[in-house]
């Protein structure tokens, strides 16, 4: 019975420990296939930040080429108009001091948008605005210009954008506002921008002329693919409604990612 019995507990504990080798096997496989996988999601997030980098440097790149062919136009056809007529006024004086008075204030009034239009296309002056600063600084600039009448209506708490992102979703905005200024003989510019949820909603609607959107989207319009692939870059979502004679609205949605 005595030597029954040993064998009998020697058969359980070398089961037991086959079964704490297999185990231990077991633990060691699936710790061993969840390092490399995670080394593997590691090196796929690695290489996914360096081209989101890489696509938003080029992205960049386009959007400071974007704004000088628009600072070129500004200058042109609308601070150079100013200096211009001061030149004009000035010549046209012959010493008559309210007509000095009013080359004086058309000077004055080029510098003022000059000072405008220079902080807004500095990367490094947007950097210490917000959003919402930014937008009211351009749309003020149109009033003075009188390009276009427009509001600003912002709603909710701010939530943090990460700086490269907010100077892209501005330059977007700034884009549909140069089309809307050259393109759509609208009078009217509204901008509705609202916090909610940890998300940031933007509404921009002109009553200019409108256009086909599915035509123009299919010829794969420039000012089209650049919002919508800028969105998709960014990992917000735009899209646009218009029709002929019913004007333009562009709604952007952005989440940033600590918030998802």
């Amino acid at each position: 019975m005595d030597q029954t019995s040993n064998d009998g507990t020697l058969i359980l504990v070398l089961v037991a420990v086959t079964i704490l080798l297999l185990l231990l096997i077991v633990v060691v496989v699936l710790f061993s296939v969840f390092m490399k996988r995670k080394n593997v999601l590691l090196i796929e997030k690695k290489e996914d930040q360096k081209r989101y980098e890489q696509e938003l440097a080029e992205t960049q790149i386009e959007i400071r080429e974007e704004t000088l062919r628009n600072i070129s136009w500004e200058l042109h056809d609308n601070i150079g108009q100013l200096l211009t007529l001061a030149k004009i006024q000035t010549q046209n004086a012959a010493g008559h001091a309210d007509k000095i008075d009013e080359a004086v204030e058309t000077i004055g009034k080029g510098l003022t948008e000059l000072r405008a239009l220079s902080k807004l296309i500095n990367p490094d002056a947007l950097k210490s605005l917000s959003l919402a600063e930014a937008l009211q600084l351009e749309l003020d600039r149109f009033n003075r210009m009188e390009y276009i009448k427009t509001i600003l209506r912002v709603r909710g708490i701010p939530i943090e954008i990460e700086n490269k992102v907010e100077t892209v979703i501005f330059r977007m905005l700034q884009e549909f506002f140069t089309n809307t200024i050259k393109h759509s003989k609208a009078s009217h510019l509204e901008v509705d921008v609202q916090y909610r949820n940890d998300t940031l909603f933007i509404e921009v609607k002109d009553d200019g002329i409108g256009f086909n959107y599915a035509k123009e989207r299919a010829k794969n319009g420039i000012g089209l693919t650049n919002i919508e692939s800028r969105a998709r870059l960014i990992k917000a979502v735009a899209f646009y409604e218009s029709a002929p004679e019913k004007g333009t609205i562009l709604k952007l949605t952005y989440k940033p990612p600590h918030h998802v």
